[in-house]
């Protein structure tokens, strides 16, 4: 990303793009709670996000490479018909991950207001 992109900004952007992916992923969950089998996945991208942050000088280049790691849910009980979906458990994963990616969403669009206003001479 370009200079002018901040740390903050770039982290921000990842954690929305990783937040989609969650949230597809628990949807498949939800539609495949009757499904004989079914195993629930989870989706984890926070430690490698915060290890991306760790070095400001390859920033870019350790977020670009960044991968969320998608897997079957160890923690997750498995029912008499082999489907391991917890639907309350998938419900409000998925009300948590869509109040942290309109939390992020609304802080992109503060650092980009921001910018904006500095564009534009303060408002002059």
């Amino acid at each position: 990303m370009s200079q002018i992109f901040d740390k903050t900004l770039q982290a921000l952007a990842m954690s929305s793009k990783m937040r989609e992916l969650r949230q597809s992923v628990i949807s498949a969950n939800v539609a495949n709670a009757e499904t004989p089998g079914y195993k629930s996945k989870v989706v984890d991208f926070e430690n490698a996000l915060a290890s991306a942050l760790q070095d400001t000088a390859t920033i870019d280049s350790k977020l670009d490479r960044m991968k969320a790691d998608v897997y079957d849910n160890p923690e997750a009980e498995v029912g008499l018909d082999g489907n391991s979906v917890d639907l309350e458990k998938e419900m409000a994963a998925m009300l948590e991950n869509n109040l942290m990616y309109r939390t992020a969403t609304q802080m992109i669009n503060k650092k980009l207001a921001a910018l904006k206003y500095a564009a534009t001479d303060g408002g002059r």
